[in-house]
């Protein structure tokens, strides 16, 4: 062991650095500090190992996310980062470690913050102006990701949900970029705007966005000027429905990507999804998982080159997946995945996949989507499961009226291998 050591010492400083960029940086860090041995302690302070820093480790027994050990965490505040901390940039911690990491420095260089496990109980302790980290340049902040642990089914939507997110814009005074994720598929509480002020949850700076809101009205209020600067925005809504609210409906010249997600179903794509993303004429990207419920046709190629892409001449990304549920069902037409397949007739479209169901004469539900497939959730699908890999999901839905027989679960597996959630709902007509 000891003749092993020495020759890894006598390497040149080039190999070294080869093996070491191959670690995690906090493993260099807490490997190569305080060994007394100079040259590898030159190279620990090499920026490549300190500029971006993670907390966060991966519990072995339940998969969650946690903190690393608190001998780990108290070595790093008390001998390591007050001697990089101006060449840290990027950080992630978990909610419990907040304090002992961002406590243990002033960072003058930090630009992106990652928080695990956040809760909206963070925001009022941690992040006002008389908050214990107010040492921290409040305009340094430009990129900022939350990964809530907030599960929505036990977290209600109330006001003081908008006020908290809100509150991160306002402390946050150069932020470019705001994402609000879940560390599951678990919802987490929403952003809602509803009889809010005008100019709730602004900001001049912001570029980029990431957020679950209430419903479609809070996706166009925050559509409607108090984001001016937004080129990017992300968004997952529970519900799609008209409002008598009015928006601002002015076009949308500085949006480049979009990306919009429902997995409940809607009446209402026409009047108020189609209106929105004919404003969005200089899109480059444009992602949407919509489910529509009734409405004269189904939603096909010749329909999303009618209706969205001839509103969009630079978009050069473009995926999709979309459902159309109607009934009853004319039983002298009988419509096949070939039937709609043969409508994707323009070059912007790559790969697409369509499932066509007839559930008797009472109701049909017909998908188009792009591959390979991106989302997370799949809704009432039934045995019709094309030979496709769907990579991506993790929760499923399945609907019939006939029972699912043993060789269908043994294409479920081949065509879901990473599913976590199945449900299943045997219908009557």
């Amino acid at each position: 062991m000891s003749q092993s050591i020495v020759h890894l010492l006598d390497l040149p400083i080039e190999i070294l650095f080869l093996i070491l960029k191959k670690l995690d940086n906090i493993d260099v860090l807490y490997s190569l500090f305080g060994i007394n041995n100079q040259r590898l302690d030159i190279l620990a302070q090499e920026q490549i190992f300190s500029n971006i820093l993670s907390f966060v480790a991966i519990s072995q027994s339940t998969d969650d996310i946690c903190s690393i050990s608190d001998s780990i965490l108290n070595r790093f505040r008390i001998d390591i980062l007050p001697r990089i901390q101006q060449n840290v940039k990027s950080l992630s911690v978990e909610s419990a470690s907040i304090e002992c990491i961002l406590g243990a420095g002033i960072y003058p260089n930090l630009t992106e913050l990652k928080i695990f496990n956040f809760n909206r109980e963070i925001v009022p302790r941690y992040f006002t102006d008389n908050s214990l980290f107010q040492h921290i340049d409040q305009q340094q902040i430009t990129d900022l990701i939350l990964i809530s642990n907030e599960n929505y089914t036990e977290q209600p939507l109330t006001e003081d949900t908008t006020n908290v997110y809100a509150m991160i814009l306002d402390f946050f005074k150069n932020l470019n970029h705001l994402s609000i994720l879940p560390s599951s598929v678990n919802d987490y509480s929403h952003l809602s705007l509803y009889n809010s002020p005008p100019m709730t949850f602004s900001s001049s700076t912001l570029t980029e966005l990431c957020i679950n809101t209430n419903n479609f009205n809070d996706c166009l209020a925050l559509l409607d000027g108090r984001l001016k600067q937004l080129t990017s925005f992300i968004v997952q809504t529970n519900h799609i429905y008209e409002t008598s609210t009015f928006y601002n409906m002015d076009p949308l010249l500085n949006l480049e990507c979009f990306s919009l997600t429902c997995y409940n179903r809607t009446r209402h794509y026409a009047s108020v999804v189609l209106p929105l993303l004919r404003r969005m004429s200089h899109l480059k990207e444009l992602n949407s998982y919509i489910y529509n419920w009734g409405g004269p046709t189904f939603i096909a190629g010749t329909h999303l080159d009618n209706e969205i892409l001839i509103h969009m001449p630079r978009l050069h990304t473009f995926t999709f997946y979309f459902a159309s549920k109607h009934g009853p069902v004319d039983p002298d037409v009988r419509i096949s995945n070939s039937d709609i397949l043969s409508t994707f007739t323009n070059s912007k479209y790559q790969r697409v996949a369509c499932m066509v169901d007839y559930f008797g004469h009472w109701e049909l539900i017909c998908r188009v989507f792009s591959l390979p497939v991106k989302f997370h959730r799949l809704e009432e699908i039934g045995n019709n499961i094309p030979n496709i890999m769907f990579t991506t999901v993790t929760h499923l839905k399945l609907w019939d009226k006939h029972p699912f027989k043993h060789e269908f679960f043994i294409r479920l597996t081949q065509a879901f291998p990473f599913l976590q959630d199945l449900s299943i709902n045997i219908i009557q007509p």
